[in-house]
């Protein structure tokens, strides 16, 4: 099972999203391909509703700590509630282009 799964089957079961996605943006930087290394987050719950971001983000990291584990590098995460999600016109921001590694730029 591609690690891009495990976090679509894990989120969807801790936090019940109203929208979900998770896009592998490992071929941004500089990593082996096939690496599943780094991951963009966009999740929209009621749940977040309580919750300020930084709470939001520790619910999302803690879900998927045995992923940071086995390999997950990096998470951009965007934990939203469904108003924020509207009012934001339903799309995530872009992600930067990686500025490390080896590679050209």
């Amino acid at each position: 099972m591609s690690r891009k799964t495990r976090i679509e089957e894990t989120l969807g079961a801790g936090l019940a999203p109203l929208h979900l996605e998770v896009l592998d943006e490992s071929d941004m930087h500089s990593v082996p391909p096939g690496a599943e290394s780094h991951f963009k987050v966009l999740v929209v719950s009621e749940g977040f509703s309580a919750d300020r971001p930084l709470a939001r983000h520790r619910r999302v990291n803690n879900l998927l700590a045995g992923e940071f584990q086995t390999g997950l590098h990096a998470l951009a995460i965007h934990a939203w509630t469904p108003q924020e999600w509207f009012a934001r016109g339903g799309i995530a921001p872009a992600s930067p282009q990686c500025m490390g590694g080896s590679k050209a730029g």
